[in-house]
């Protein structure tokens, strides 16, 4: 802990002055404890606060309010009235220091205050800076268990080539019999448009048998462009048509976009 700082802040004031929490109060006696100049600090805050009441207490010497006007008097001259004679200038004298002294302790608290909001915000920034590399590890610990996936031996890779639609556009299964899914790797394929999803289909051959695996959803927002779909068929061959959102019963084949075959 910077001490300094701390004793800077205005906190030890508030303290001898019990304006503090009991939390706060036992926070500084912590400190007072485990650090010496803080202990020094607020002795000498207690004796200073005793020297005070005691020099503007209303039972101050009779001859005090002389002496301090006499040396008024060399900056002021010191006109006495009417009602001087009626009114303990001593008591004015005494309430002004406390008034005086209250308004620096207001201070004191509003500077501590502003301390207390710079340390708020900087913990708040601490858990957020805390909460991305949480994420970020997260993120990489999946990348790292997708390439494992990705490499597996019992992983078959299937290669999809463009169609008419749309020839430049290509795509890649990843599929793993024994776990009965398939990893789809759409990067090849180009951002659909509004209103509109890609659909996986597992097909059958001879007949022609399709079903539907899932949805390419979020493709344009996700950066990996990689779909992981249970797959418990017996493939013979991977298709990708573009359908409208929700998916379709059956594949378009207008829009077939994508399509290969197992073993190919």
């Amino acid at each position: 802990m910077d001490v300094e700082k701390y004793i800077a802040s205005g906190i030890l004031e508030l303290y001898v002055a019990g304006a503090l929490s009991p939390e706060e109060n036992l926070e500084v006696q912590h400190y007072a404890i485990q650090y010496p100049e803080v202990k020094k600090e607020i002795e000498a805050i207690e004796a200073a606060m005793l020297e005070l009441t005691r020099t503007t207490s209303p039972k101050m010497p009779a001859d005090a309010f002389s002496k301090i006007r006499a040396e008024l008097d060399e900056v002021i001259p010191f006109m006495p009235t009417a009602s001087e004679k009626k009114t303990p200038w001593s008591n004015y004298l005494g309430w002004a220091a406390s008034i005086l002294f209250a308004v620096g302790m207001l201070w004191m608290y509003m500077q501590n205050s502003d301390l207390k909001s710079e340390i708020e915000v900087t913990h708040q920034e601490k858990e957020s800076l805390e909460e991305i590399i949480s994420t970020t590890r997260e993120e990489v610990a999946d990348k790292e268990s997708l390439l494992q996936e990705l490499r597996d031996r019992n992983v078959t890779v299937v290669a999809l080539g463009g169609q008419t639609v749309s020839p430049n556009s290509y795509a890649k299964a990843y599929w793993n019999k024994e776990e009965q899914k398939v990893i789809i790797d759409a990067q090849g394929l180009p951002d659909p448009p509004p209103g509109f999803t890609y659909q996986v289909w597992s097909l059958k051959l001879d007949p022609l048998t399709p079903t539907s695996l899932g949805l390419l959803d979020d493709l344009a927002s996700d950066d990996t462009k990689l779909f992981t779909l249970e797959n418990p068929n017996a493939s013979e061959a991977f298709g990708i048509t573009l359908e409208p959102e929700g998916g379709s019963e059956t594949p378009t084949l207008e829009q077939l976009y994508t399509l290969g075959a197992v073993g190919a």
